[in-house]
């Protein structure tokens, strides 16, 4: 546990910041990571963490000049770069908001192990629950203060590379501006682009604002330098495992109004989701009876159909990577082109996120849509139904900006993308209009897909998942590797291609 005096800008409360959370875990179930049962049990030992003051806050000093040197570091020189035992340069990581589950945990362990330090800053109970380490901070004070308190943390403990999940969220969002102008290295995971079985690790960022290019020819020019992507190794990942850990960390939420009073979730409220789960859940067994029925008409009519697959509201890449505020509107866009442009016979199919939380009465609004846009019988509404399936024999697909764009390709499905995705380039999706679109998409390039999927791969995937023992096992092993690497392998081949 790390105590001292730590220069913080000023909060109301001597509780801004807190230094005990390796004293946290005691009263936080110490008999593993199902501590589900041992929250309630916890809550006063939290209420004493709050009132305790293991740092003397004070006025902050004023930030190195950036453009003298940095007091920080400079890009490639940290201060505290050791030589570790072993050989290489011993490095600082700062760990900021990951996953709900024990991930960040596990790969803490690794980096210690391989000779570097470990330094953890939690935003919520949830955070703190997770964490079984030392060296970790608990930030209480307003969002707009975060940014110059995390470069406090910077500067004492001379970080060198911050890693993070999810680059929009509103904790990380000033960290990921002031690391790159102070020369730490921002790593962020995120779910894998190539799903099942992959994740996503890059530097700087992801998604929209991931360092792959956007040219068609550098992905042509850098597969042909890769072999072809590995087969990936498998392992069972059940939903109940991601349910359960999501379940722990916002029940330990729970203590939130008490111990970070002034923490926000970059998502809907918790109850909000549980409450939308218990109402559509227990329906699927009979959606999956009734969309079996659709799929065999719609298969048996002959007609050509298109697919809309749903992407959830809550996710980064339509509240931060899009120009949509929800999926209505994609929605009400997209039939209102299909009815003014489609062929006359065709349907189209829009399918649900499997991970929808039933929030929003999407029949109630396709029926509404369906009469003013004269579209009764040609909209074909699922639940569920094998994605993969529909997509082999589908005219074509229309997304935001959703990984099933990659499996649309691999299917060579034609794809039009209303967002801009890193698989949105000229050869592989259509890039005309969506009123176009439906009469002129054209299947994907297949060579062109085969070295984009081998390049995203080989340099922004791992084996691996967040959520179960041995996705979290390959994930930490490959991670560990490509954090402590001079150069990520994009880098590398940036600077071949």
């Amino acid at each position: 546990m790390s105590h001292g005096r730590l220069a913080l800008p000023f909060t109301t409360s001597a509780s801004a910041l807190m230094t005990a959370d390796a004293r946290a875990h005691k009263g936080l179930g110490e008999q593993g990571l199902s501590p589900v049962n041992s929250v309630a049990s916890a809550f006063e030992k939290l209420r004493q963490l709050k009132m305790s003051d293991d740092a003397v806050l004070t006025r902050p000093q004023a930030l190195p000049d950036v453009s003298r040197g940095a007091e920080l570091h400079t890009p490639g020189q940290p201060p505290s770069a050791h030589i570790r035992p072993g050989g290489g340069r011993r490095r600082v990581f700062m760990l900021l908001q990951g996953v709900c589950s024990p991930f960040f945990l596990h790969l803490a362990k690794k980096l210690k192990q391989d000779g570097h330090e470990v330094i953890k800053v939690n935003f919520n109970s949830g955070d703190s629950f997770y964490w079984r380490h030392d060296k970790a901070y608990a930030y209480r004070g307003k969002l707009e203060d975060l940014g110059d308190w995390i470069a406090e943390l910077w500067r004492k403990h001379h970080v060198t590379d911050q890693v993070l999940f999810g680059d929009r969220r509103p904790v990380h969002r000033d960290a990921v501006l002031k690391a790159e102008y102070l020369g730490i290295r921002t790593h962020v995971f995120e779910e894998g682009y190539f799903r099942p079985y992959w994740v996503t690790l890059e530097r700087e960022g992801v998604n929209g604002h991931s360092l792959l290019p956007r040219d068609p020819d550098w992905f042509r020019e850098a597969g042909k330098h890769l072999e072809d992507a590995p087969t990936p190794q498998r392992f069972k990942a059940p939903f109940s495992e991601r349910a359960r850990h999501d379940i722990t960390y916002h029940l330990a939420g729970a203590a939130n109004p008490l111990l970070f009073p002034r923490y926000r979730p970059h998502s809907i409220h918790a109850v909000q989701e549980y409450a939308g789960y218990a109402t559509r859940l227990p329906l699927m067994r009979w959606y999956k009876r009734r969309d079996a029925k659709r799929i065999d008409q719609l298969m048996s009519s002959g007609a050509p159909y298109y697919m809309l697959p749903l992407q959830l509201n809550t996710d980064a890449q339509i509240r931060h990577h899009s120009r949509f505020a929800n999926m209505q509107e994609v929605i009400q866009r997209v039939m209102k082109s299909f009815s003014q442009n489609a062929p006359r016979g065709a349907r189209l199919v829009i399918k649900n996120h499997p991970l929808d939380m039933g929030l929003v009465d999407y029949p109630r609004l396709i029926r509404s849509l369906e009469r003013r846009y004269d579209l009764i019988g040609r909209i074909v509404y699922l639940e569920s139904g094998n994605l993969e399936k529909l997509l082999q024999q589908a005219k074509g697909m229309i997304t935001v900006n959703s990984t099933t764009g990659n499996v649309a390709l691999q299917y060579r499905c034609p794809t039009y993308c209303m967002g801009d995705p890193i698989f949105n380039l000229p050869g592989l999706t259509f890039q005309g209009s969506l009123h176009d679109f439906w009469t002129q998409g054209q299947r994907p390039d297949t060579t062109l897909f085969r070295h984009f999927r081998n390049t995203v791969i080989h340099t922004v995937q791992l084996n691996g998942g967040f959520y179960c023992k041995p996705g979290m096992q390959l994930a930490v092993v490959g991670a560990s590797k490509i954090l402590c690497a001079e150069r990520s392998p994009l880098e590398n081949m940036l600077s071949r291609c």
